[in-house]
């Protein structure tokens, strides 16, 4: 497949040659005098309430500061999933972006079927700073943007785990402890008291275009998504948790609608509780207009808390020389103390540079301001790998997986469904 494109790409690019139409990729600069500037994009699937202000923060002032790049930040729906979609169409058609945000459950998907720089590459060609990797980031962050080669193929950029958010106010008015549910049993025994003596929901759980969340839920219960590079979510284990999903939801006390509508509906004081990425920290917080906080990811009875890694690494794209300078140059700004610092402010995620959360000019006094960062950092321990299919059958996995969890909410039959979908993915993992 990758020779598929890299073939197409070809051709489209000399077609397009032959008729003079090529696009220019550099322009003269604003004063006319310093040489031309090289122009990329950066595609990422930070949406305006979820860090998508924050890029343009980050973007506009590089521009600003920087006379010899423009960068266009390009943002791309659909979450990863999406976003690998549009790059596949952007590189069959000749062109690409030059930096890119890869999710963690793409991450063999796309070194296995687009072409990259890797960063130690981008740093021997194009940096003095050749210990830049070494000096700031720990090799197990470092180790999370490795494919299954142990090829470094990009940065680890956001971190994030999913966090329980609360409605102290409507827990209080139910007669609940306002210190919350700490297991999945007690989710459910408060979301149904606070619909009986408040009429509204208990509990809203992500639902956007992966399976993130669900993969917590279904881990934390001793299920394994992935075991010796076959699907095995449909255990007995994971089948159950899933259960317990459909239950809550046909009960009435959990609520199955998007993901942008559900974490509104929190926000606006019509649900009780939120499992959500702390990502979603920065419009919780200046929206909620009630007394809010967040809880470490709630565990099963006697089994130990899973939480995949959320978010994603940067990987440059570029291919032509100037732009994968102008790449680099653009990516290792953003890993600067100060743009971790407002990145992390602005969306929550963990910083993956090893100083920022020490720093006086990162995170230091906000870290020791903002509780609702917490729970995150301290159940950064029992982080696990979101789970990414080998081979590349990526995008039809994933795919396979948020089919099953629609029909699971919709009713159907969980063991069904789950069995079904699993089949499905090993029979693209065979055939790939």
């Amino acid at each position: 497949m990758k020779k598929l494109l890299k073939a197409v790409a070809i051709a489209l690019l000399i077609g397009t040659l032959f008729v003079g139409c090529k696009k220019e990729t550099k322009e003269a600069s604003a004063d006319g005098n310093s040489g031309e500037k090289i122009k990329i994009e950066y595609y990422h699937v930070n949406a305006e309430t979820q860090g998508g202000a924050s890029v343009k923060e980050l973007v506009d002032n590089f521009n600003k500061n920087n006379d010899h790049i423009e960068v266009t930040d390009v943002y791309n729906p659909d979450m990863y999933k999406g976003l690998m979609q549009n790059l596949q169409a952007k590189q069959a058609a000749g062109e690409s972006p030059g930096l890119v945000q890869v999710g963690w459950a793409f991450l063999d998907y796309f070194s296995n079927n687009f072409d990259y720089v890797s960063p130690e590459e981008a740093i021997e060609k194009y940096d003095e700073d050749k210990n830049f990797l070494k000096d700031n980031f720990l090799p197990n962050v470092l180790d999370l943007a490795k494919n299954s080669d142990g090829d470094q193929v990009g940065i680890p950029y956001s971190l994030s785990t999913p966090v329980l958010y609360i409605n102290k106010d409507i827990l209080k008015e139910a007669g609940l402890s306002e210190e919350g549910p700490k297991t999945w049993a007690e989710v459910h025994e408060f979301s149904k008291t606070i619909k009986e003596k408040t009429g509204k929901y208990g509990l809203y759980i992500q639902e956007p275009a992966d399976f993130w969340g669900q993969q917590a839920i279904i881990e934390s219960n001793g299920a394994k998504m992935i075991t010796d590079n076959k699907a095995s979510f449909a255990s007995p284990e994971g089948i159950e948790a899933m259960q317990f999903y459909q239950d809550m939801v046909k009960d009435g006390s959990a609520l199955h609608i998007s993901w942008d509508e559900g974490v509104q509906s929190f926000v606006d004081g019509n649900i009780a509780m939120c499992y959500t990425t702390i990502a979603r920290r920065e419009q919780i917080q200046k929206g909620a207009s009630f007394d809010v906080t967040s809880l470490m990811s709630p565990t099963f009875e006697n089994k130990e808390r899973k939480v995949p890694a959320g978010g994603c690494f940067l990987a440059i794209t570029a291919t032509d020389d100037d732009e994968i300078k102008a790449a680099w140059e653009f990516e290792k700004y953003l890993y600067g103390i100060e743009q971790m610092a407002t990145w992390t402010k602005g969306t929550g995620y963990t910083p993956p540079r090893k100083d920022v959360a020490e720093a006086e000019n990162g995170l230091k006094s906000f870290l020791e301001e903002n509780e609702m960062m917490k729970p995150a950092i301290e159940q950064s321990r029992d982080v696990v790998s979101w789970a990414s299919f080998p081979g590349n059958a990526g995008l039809e996995s994933e795919q396979a997986l948020l089919d099953m969890r629609d029909e699971i909410l919709a009713g159907d039959d969980v063991k069904t469904s789950m069995e079904n979908a699993q089949e499905k993915i090993n029979s693209l993992l065979e055939n790939n």
